[in-house]
């Protein structure tokens, strides 16, 4: 059969009119989201929502409980425990972490964690892995009533993290503060920043920050149910207790591949009051890398996919008022919309490939209604990437998009097989690893805000008093310093602003309280000239307080004076006065 460019040009052009209708039909359903989400943004700083950073601070802490779910997670639980035990500035919180009998190697890594951490608890699933991710976190759930038998205690809130997860500062203090009125709240997802070169990963930046700076903002404000993103979300105990009860104690839905989406749908349909915190406040957001492999990537989508649009539609089909039946359908287009997406960049390219040899295409005024919406989704979603992370990584959005849609496509295509086999074949769907690295410390750098911006932010001081301190402020002079010689702050808050920008913690210490022993426990020279003083020794830690932000140089000259572990905590200039006036030898 002899090929014939004709023939293809008649396909391409039979195509072209139901794609258009689909490009119209669906970007007209996203500029009503874009406009709404205008509004609500409008609407939200007109009322100044936001509790003070003292305020927030202030409200009473409630235990916490923070479930981690792992399968074949050796590698990286030991650094996210870590890294988020010295960044977290709350303390009434626990750690229950979940793992399987025949995953040995987590296991060891999480039992180490528990004899160096007394906030750590390990809770042992009763049968091998995987099975799905809500198996583990039911059985987690158990662990903590166990635990709460036996101590006496009561966590009032309980939160859901993963193995991968950079945890904010304050994001615990946020979810206290709201859990007093809402069941559930969410703390927005980022992926971590990369360099540009990372193209699968920049395209989980491109579509993380269009969703949760457009879709989550807006289907709250209409009254739809929140769905959970499976890590930063924090649910009130009473609404737990109350799926629980109505579900033979399974608080997550074990046949469920996204049981965090699930959870969100079900609360929403019990009535449950769900808050999205919004991406501006002050950096907000629970931090992680996603994966960096085209394949890797495909399979963790399949799994979303699977569990959102295919398994959910089959347990709930479309349940709720109008509001709900609408951002269910948006959740589900995806199924259409993707393959769609990436047939209509190959038909783009082929026609403009045509049109290079001078063959013209059909002109079909519809294409011009779907080539605006196309032009417009790209702008929109590159500016919601640059304001989150600058103008560079927002101009490859264009490069990136054709990436997106063929993994999109690929992963809608793979769970709709992967989910009606299954079905065939009575088989149940099991939790698919997804491969997971934590970022070092060189790595978040990157995502603090400038401490005049964050100072500003949090209602330390005001714009005009930020202004004036830069255009007064010496050449060789700090700015925090600065601030508190104008009068414009005071020592006690700057440094506040200090700990929220590095996720150091601060505190005040009472040389009374220090023994003599622990704050000698380094050289007195090497003490002073860094200006430290070490003031407690726990669960192998050697906790050193200090005015200046460590180097990564100062904890390797530290290093050589002791074998425990070493952690940091800020104290301002006048605190550590006092205890080098009355712990360091002269």
């Amino acid at each position: 059969m002899e090929f014939s460019w004709e023939a293809v040009d008649g396909v391409v052009a039979a195509l072209l009119w139901p794609l258009g209708v689909w490009i119209v039909f669906s970007g007209v359903d996203d500029l009503f989201v874009d406009i709404a989400g205008f509004v609500v943004s409008i609407r939200g700083r007109l009322r100044n929502w936001r509790p003070s950073r003292r305020e927030l601070l202030g409200t009473q802490q409630k235990p916490i409980a923070i479930l981690v779910p792992l399968w074949q997670e050796a590698a990286v639980i030991g650094r996210m425990v870590q890294q988020n035990s010295a960044a977290i500035l709350y303390r009434e919180y626990h750690f229950f972490i979940g793992a399987y009998p025949n995953d040995e190697p987590t296991l060891s890594e999480i039992r180490k964690l528990e004899k160096r951490y007394s906030h750590v608890h390990l809770t042992v699933c009763p049968h091998d892995g995987p099975t799905s991710k809500a198996d583990c976190l039911n059985w987690i759930f158990q662990n903590i009533i166990a635990y709460e038998q036996r101590h006496a205690v009561q966590f009032e809130v309980l939160m859901t993290h993963d193995a991968e997860d950079v945890m904010h500062s304050d994001a615990l203090h946020w979810i206290n503060y709201y859990s007093g009125e809402y069941d559930m709240v969410q703390v927005p997802v980022l992926p971590l920043r990369t360099p540009l070169t990372e193209w699968t990963h920049g395209v989980y930046m491109d579509d993380f920050t269009e969703y949760q700076t457009r879709d989550m903002p807006v289907r709250q404000a209409m009254g739809a149910f929140v769905p959970s993103n499976g890590v930063g979300t924090g649910f009130r105990r009473s609404a737990l207790d109350q799926l629980a009860s109505r579900d033979n104690n399974c608080v997550f839905e074990p046949v469920c591949l996204t049981e965090d989406y699930e959870n969100g749908l079900r609360l929403g349909l019990a009535g449950a009051k769900q808050m999205f915190l919004p991406l501006h406040v002050e950096g907000m957001a629970t931090r992680e890398y996603f994966p960096h492999k085209v394949r890797a990537a495909i399979r963790q989508r399949t799994r979303w996919v699977t569990g959102i649009a295919l398994q959910t539609w089959d347990r709930h089909g479309w349940k709720g008022s109008a509001v709900q039946k609408y951002w269910l359908w948006r959740d589900r287009k995806g199924l259409l919309g993707s393959p769609v997406s990436l047939l209509t960049n190959v038909i783009f390219a082929y026609v403009l490939a045509r049109c290079i040899f001078g063959v013209a295409m059909p002109d079909i005024p519809l294409l011009h209604a779907g080539a605006f919406f196309a032009v417009y989704r790209l702008i929109y979603r590159m500016v919601c990437v640059g304001r989150i992370y600058g103008l560079a990584i927002a101009l490859c959005v264009l490069l990136r998009v054709p990436l997106a849609n063929w993994i999109n496509s690929a992963a809608s295509v793979l769970a709709m097989k992967r989910f009606f086999a299954a079905k065939w074949n009575h088989q149940p769907l099991v939790w698919v690893k997804t491969e997971h690295a934590y970022p070092s410390q060189a790595a978040l750098a990157p995502q603090t805000m400038r401490l005049g911006e964050l100072l500003v932010a949090n209602g330390y001081i005001s714009e005009a008093q930020l202004e004036h301190a830069l255009r007064s402020k010496p050449g060789n002079a700090r700015l925090g310093e600065h601030l508190v010689q104008c009068g414009c702050i005071d020592e006690e808050s700057l440094y506040e602003g200090l700990s929220l920008q590095r996720c150091i913690p601060q505190c005040r210490v009472e040389p009374s309280h220090v023994k003599r022993a622990v704050a000698r426990s380094l050289p007195a020279e090497v003490a002073r000239r860094n200006k430290l003083v070490p003031f407690r020794v726990e669960a192998g830690h050697l906790v050193i307080a200090g005015p200046e932000l460590p180097t990564p140089e100062l904890r390797d000259e530290l290093r050589r004076f002791t074998s425990l572990e070493i952690e940091f905590q800020l104290v301002t200039p006048s605190n550590y006065a006092e205890l080098s006036s009355a712990l360091l030898p002269a």
